[in-house]
């Protein structure tokens, strides 16, 4: 390296990438403070991802205030950038009416935008809505499209969606053990709802061998993780055991992994 050269390079100085990662690391460390001083000037400056984040702080109460509607407007200015996280996270607040009145169909096309850019919740959200029919159109064949890009991103909740598809043959034939093949993955994953549908499986025999002790750990874990599915069968689920087998289920439903 020439002696000129040391005076004529600039200082490596960090890349917006570098700054959003950051603070990024701050806030996983819970550090809201320093990630918003990073995140503010880059939202100022324009940059959707910062201002994403600004917004979902406001929301959720992150290091600030709870503020919806300025949560809105810094979600809006990334959604308008076309950044899928601040389209998803403005649908959200839309769609439960923070900060204004609940637009369910805005809603509806910001996950669209959101899903189409590969966004996994929002694919996840936007199946959910395609089945429910209230905001949009019902479409049960696109529902499932989006369930499945959603599940192949690795959202659990898709996963037992599409468990629900298929045991309940909407725009598929009915498949007792297609759907619990996917309940069986969100369970795994951690989805109370796929729990519940696993354990009802095993424990009634409908599209799996039943499996009485299985089916009582996967509908107690159903339970605790806030699942009103598992409720009907729990007590009949529990008489199918021994003593000594109900207390070796509610042991191994107190494990964190799966059985």
């Amino acid at each position: 390296m020439r002696i000129a050269d040391l005076f004529t390079r600039k200082p490596k100085t960090d890349t917006v990438a570098d700054a959003l990662q950051r603070a990024l690391d701050a806030a996983k460390a819970g550090d809201y403070a320093t990630a918003l001083s990073i995140w503010e000037p880059l939202a100022r400056e324009g940059h959707p991802r910062a201002q994403n984040n600004i917004g979902a702080c406001f929301a959720g109460g992150l290091g600030v205030e709870r503020d919806a509607e300025l949560a809105r407007r810094w979600l809006a200015l990334s959604a308008g950038a076309g950044d899928p996280s601040g389209q998803r996270n403005l649908a959200s607040l839309l769609f439960n009416g923070q900060g204004g009145e609940p637009d369910h169909a805005e809603a509806a096309r910001l996950y669209r935008l959101a899903a189409e850019q590969g966004d996994g919740q929002a694919q996840d959200m936007l199946s959910w809505m395609l089945l429910e029919g209230e905001a949009i159109p019902p479409d049960p064949v696109e529902a499932r499209h989006w369930a499945m890009k959603a599940a192949d991103g690795g959202v659990p909740a898709a996963m037992t969606r599409l468990g629900m598809i298929h045991h309940n043959a909407l725009g598929v034939p009915r498949d007792p053990q297609e759907a619990v093949h996917w309940w069986r993955k969100g369970a795994e994953g951690g989805d109370a709802d796929g729990q519940a549908m696993l354990g009802a499986a095993l424990h009634l025999g409908t599209g799996a061998e039943r499996d009485p002790l299985s089916a009582y750990v996967w509908l107690l874990r159903a339970g605790k993780g806030g699942s009103k599915l598992a409720a009907p069968f729990i007590a009949t689920a529990r008489d199918a055991l021994t003593d000594d087998e109900r207390r070796t289920a509610e042991a191994e439903a107190e494990r964190a992994d799966p059985p």
